[in-house]
């Protein structure tokens, strides 16, 4: 370090995440790193001639927030590239974005956007609905993906496009075996691919994207995240970014072991082994990600206990997981050879329990370093919270998608309302010692903002007001603890705790500055905090006045 800082800030209220010293009214940074941290008079008097000086006057600062699951270049394709239906909109107002959307474009282009929400699959779902959404699309192919990115509708151009027929597992049809254009989980890759065939980004495009996304996760103070599944695309352009100094946040990547949603073309052997290359000092190819099960609402995800019956699957349907336990673990093992860890994608309680055991072996052959994640977890079958910390497995939430809203009601239609209702025992979780990492899932979610997740985390409610109650409020946690799941508990979990998550000497200065103390507001007004600045390694990289 040089003997004078580059920066000093004083007269602060920081907020450190560090157990050790919580609390500071001042920070030190030298060449891109925290080098002091402590009071007004201790930092100020290392302040060379050459070192500016700012004070703070009061503001609150605290480390730079931490997203441990979401699909960054996804979002910046769909916010640059794609159509965007209205949030909440209904079937009118999807068909009336398509329309419009499609009006601009040669008469053979694809739609392609979304989201449309999970609990208006009723409405969609009918030969009657497929018919209008051809007219709306003028013939054209479309492809529209719904909230959980799990499972799209499309025109019925699309389904010729790409081969799809009746009878295809996960294509769905009505009661006189009409298709109607839902297509569940992996029954979509086809349209993907063959939209990406003729539609696919440039790699200027996808370069652009990445960047574009990492540009809004500075916005809501974001710097350092986790992307949960990414093609050789993405990781090519996160890697050139970085090359040319444009990375503005530390970035670990999750190589698809399975592709159930993406329709990339390299998944498994060629893909996850072959990450190194990519890799730079910001960007890090440490984690796989594999698909162990769907999502509730569609009866993908695999549970202990069965769903509500059906005509479609009966009275004792669970549900299933993607891998047999055998290759599970097998992946598991493999990858733990070439040092690489594992985000588990498991939305059911089987499927988590399933997870926990395949670890628990590898852990027992002596594979200690790897770092597991429980991507989700909504629901967690209480003999199984205690295994998290035992064998060493992070909970990766995802508040923003299990708070009172449409996916949670569109769960209490295919599960009995008293287990609906018990998902995210976070409270449990970190009582049992468990690591708790914070993930916003976006663009599962509209946005990464930490606070709405933070909010969740702590009065349980939906943040906009939208939907009322709250969800198991048994199990909501403390501003401190849910602060902590968005710094340093996702560093944790994703193998950046060395470098940030908290403002420590030594750490990349990686810091927000909020509009207010968010310790000194009631609980029910987190939602309204705002970054005003985000910094990472010591540059400015967001100003809220700019907007």
């Amino acid at each position: 370090m040089p003997p004078h800082p580059d920066l000093v800030l004083t007269d602060g209220r920081i907020y450190t995440a560090d157990p050790a010293r919580p609390w500071a009214e001042a920070i030190a940074v030298s060449s891109g790193r925290i080098s002091a941290v402590g009071t007004t008079t201790e930092i100020r008097s290392l302040a060379g001639p050459g070192t500016e000086v700012r004070e703070l006057d009061g503001a609150f600062l605290m480390p730079g927030l931490v997203d441990v699951h979401n699909h960054h270049a996804i979002a910046g394709q769909e916010e640059l590239f794609q159509l965007r239906v209205p949030i909440g909109a209904h079937l009118d107002g999807i068909l009336d974005a398509v329309r419009a959307h499609a009006a601009a474009l040669p008469a053979d282009a694809w739609v392609v956007g979304g989201p449309w929400m999970s609990d208006r699959l009723g409405e969609i779902n009918t030969a009657e609905a497929l018919a209008r959404l051809d007219d709306a699309a003028g013939g054209r192919p479309v492809m529209l993906t719904d909230d959980s990115h799990h499972n799209r509708w499309v025109s019925s151009r699309a389904l010729e496009l790409a081969g799809v027929a009746l009878g295809d597992p996960g294509v769905v049809q009505d009661s006189d075996g009409r298709a109607t254009g839902v297509l569940l989980e992996a029954a979509g890759i086809p349209v993907a691919r063959a939209q990406r065939e003729v539609g696919g980004l440039t790699e200027a495009q996808e370069r652009a994207a990445s960047r574009h996304g990492v540009a809004i996760l500075n916005s809501f103070g974001i710097t350092a995240f986790q992307d949960a599944g990414v093609s050789t695309q993405t990781l090519e352009a996160l890697r050139a970014l970085d090359a040319d100094g444009e990375l503005d946040a530390w970035a670990v990547t999750s190589m698809l072991v399975n592709d159930e949603i993406f329709g990339h073309a390299e998944i498994g052997e060629e893909l996850v082994f072959s990450g190194e290359r990519f890799r730079t000092e910001h960007h890090r190819p440490d984690f796989v990600k594999i698909f162990l099960d769907g999502v509730p609402p569609t009866r993908t995800g695999a549970f202990i206990e069965p769903y509500l019956p059906d005509d479609a699957h009966g009275d004792h349907f669970h549900g299933a997981t993607l891998m047999d336990p055998a290759e599970l673990t097998d992946w598991l093992r493999r990858t733990a050879q070439a040092g690489l860890s594992a985000k588990i994608h498991c939305t059911g309680d089987a499927s988590v329990h399933a997870v926990l055991n395949a670890v628990e072996t590898i852990r027992g052959e002596g594979y200690t370093e790897p770092r597991y994640q429980v991507a989700h977890g909504q629901f967690v079958h209480p003999d199984d919270i205690a295994r998290f910390a035992e064998l060493g497995v992070a909970a990766d939430i995802s508040p923003f998608i299990w708070v009172p809203g449409p996916i949670v009601e569109a769960i209490r239609e295919v599960l009995p309302r008293e287990r609906a209702d018990r998902m995210q025992p976070n409270r449990s979780l970190l009582a049992a010692g468990a690591v708790v990492a914070g993930g916003s899932d976006w663009p599962v979610s509209p946005s990464p903002n930490a606070w709405e997740g933070i909010h969740g985390l702590v009065t349980r409610e939906d943040p906009s007001g939208r939907y009322p109650g709250a969800l198991w409020p048994e199990e909501a946690i403390s501003l401190e603890q849910a602060i902590a799941a968005f710094t340093i508990g996702g560093a944790e979990a994703m193998g950046l705790a060395a470098e940030t998550g908290s403002l420590a000497v030594g750490k990349s200065a990686d810091f927000v500055l909020l509009d207010r103390d968010p310790f000194a507001h009631p609980a029910s007004e987190l939602v309204r905090t705002r970054v005003t600045e985000t910094w990472f390694a010591g540059r400015r990289v967001y100003h809220r006045s700019e907007e």
